[in-house]
């Protein structure tokens, strides 16, 4: 049963021998296509000398692959010592990762990287869109002061119009130093508010301008057809869109508004009482200093105000950088695992040939092992032994003791008699199966 198992496993080996190659020959093929796709992306240079270059590169990556893996099934299944068996498996790790280096990473850029550089476009219109509407909010946050700015500027306007009309502050009606005073405060809240509203449109049409940018963006990461254009024109909207966010940045009113803020305290002068008797100047002095106070009070929350929207983290200038296939396929690694998968596979596939030869054959030495010698010795070896017979007797010695002879002459010299050269025709080869 054993030396019938032994032969169907040695005509087995025989039989894939050819498909083997063949095997080798069509995943390095399959691998060096694959590279020169991948390598042909990160040349530049004339068309000519790029397709030549790729060529030239591939070739050499389909050479390497199929000679280091036809070496190694020639030689790991038949090598049986422990330390050298060892030193074959560092040969083969180190050779392994030589080929990822060289092809499997390139395999992957040709097997992903349109979809890598698909998902770096994409990433970064997310990071815009994040940039766009945090300048946006920032340039935006003045507006939040408008409704106190409004309120506080019709107050005064109020109370001059009732101070002209009844005299409700100083009791005596007319258009004296208070409603002179309340009118100029007013008007100089209203200058404050319409330097906002003008603000707030002109952050509204850069927001749009933004916004269509962005959409032209998200369009050419979804668009169909080759990636390289794409990437292009996805640069020139980057440009420009950071060009609108910038200006976002410098649109807003905070500054404005912490310097008319401060301008309502600092700039403050009162006009004189111009009341005829000395109690309505003394009445219209007490208002203007309430006047005073309460616009001191104003500037201060207003100044505040301004102060913590300017103490509001700018936008971080960012700035976009177009990546290459392979360089995406690397970024990204962890997002395109089984193309990895596949790349590494095609470049690595052999080893499962080789370490398959490999038990196969530790499988036949074992079996050859618990064989009787007369099942393992080959039709040639038999042959040749009984030559060796005939040309013993044929010199007159007797088998044993020309058995003998060769011993003691083995044991007194360097080199072991050879006694096949007693008038012996030349060996057969040993060819032939296993009797």
């Amino acid at each position: 049963m054993a030396l019938g198992a032994s032969h169907r496993l040695q005509d087995g080996v025989v039989a894939v021998e050819t498909m083997t190659r063949f095997a080798l020959a069509v995943l390095a093929l399959a691998s060096g296509v694959y590279t020169y796709l991948g390598v042909r992306s990160l040349l530049d240079g004339s068309p000519t000398a790029v397709f030549f270059a790729a060529i030239i590169y591939s070739a050499s990556v389909s050479v390497a692959i199929y000679a280091f893996w036809s070496y190694m099934g020639r030689f790991y299944p038949h090598v049986t010592g422990a330390a050298a068996r060892g030193a074959m498996l560092g040969v083969m790790a180190l050779g392994c990762a030589m080929i990822i280096a060289m092809s499997s990473w390139l395999n992957a850029a040709a097997l992903a990287g349109s979809a890598a550089l698909e998902q770096h476009l994409a990433e970064t219109v997310e990071d815009y869109t994040a940039d766009l509407d945090k300048a946006h909010q920032n340039a935006l946050a003045a507006q939040s002061l408008l409704p106190d700015i409004q309120r506080t500027s019709e107050r005064f306007a109020r109370l001059a119009e009732d101070e002209r009309e009844s005299g409700a502050l100083t009791g005596t009606n007319g258009s004296g130093s208070v409603v002179q005073l309340l009118s100029q405060m007013s008007a100089q809240l209203g200058e404050l508010e319409s330097g906002i509203i003008a603000s707030r449109e002109r952050v509204t049409n850069l927001f749009d301008q933004g916004r269509t940018h962005l959409e032209t963006m998200r369009t050419l990461v979804s668009a169909p057809g080759a990636i390289a254009p794409r990437s292009d024109q996805f640069s020139a909207e980057v440009v420009a869109l950071s060009g609108v966010i910038t200006s976002l940045q410098q649109t807003s009113i905070a500054p404005s508004v912490k310097r008319a803020a401060e301008d309502l305290s600092l700039g403050f002068i009162a006009p004189v009482a111009d009341g005829r008797a000395a109690d309505l100047a003394n009445r219209q002095d007490q208002v203007m200093a309430t006047i005073r106070a309460s616009v001191a009070a104003q500037s201060t929350v207003l100044s505040q105000a301004a102060d913590d929207i300017l103490a509001r983290e700018p936008v971080a200038e960012r700035r976009f950088v177009p990546l290459s296939s392979a360089e995406a396929v690397l970024r990204y690694a962890d997002d395109f695992i089984p193309a990895w998968a596949g790349a590494i596979s095609i470049d690595l596939l052999p080893a499962v040939l080789v370490f398959m030869l490999a038990v196969v054959h530790r499988v036949i030495r074992r079996q050859d092992e618990r064989l009787p010698f007369a099942h393992r010795i080959t039709a040639a070896e038999l042959l040749e032994a009984l030559e060796v017979r005939r040309a013993v007797e044929r010199s007159g010695l007797d088998p044993e003791d020309a058995i003998r002879q060769a011993e003691t002459h083995d044991s007194d010299s360097d080199h072991p008699t050879n006694i096949t050269n007693l008038d012996m025709p030349p060996k057969l080869p040993r060819k032939g199966p296993q009797a």
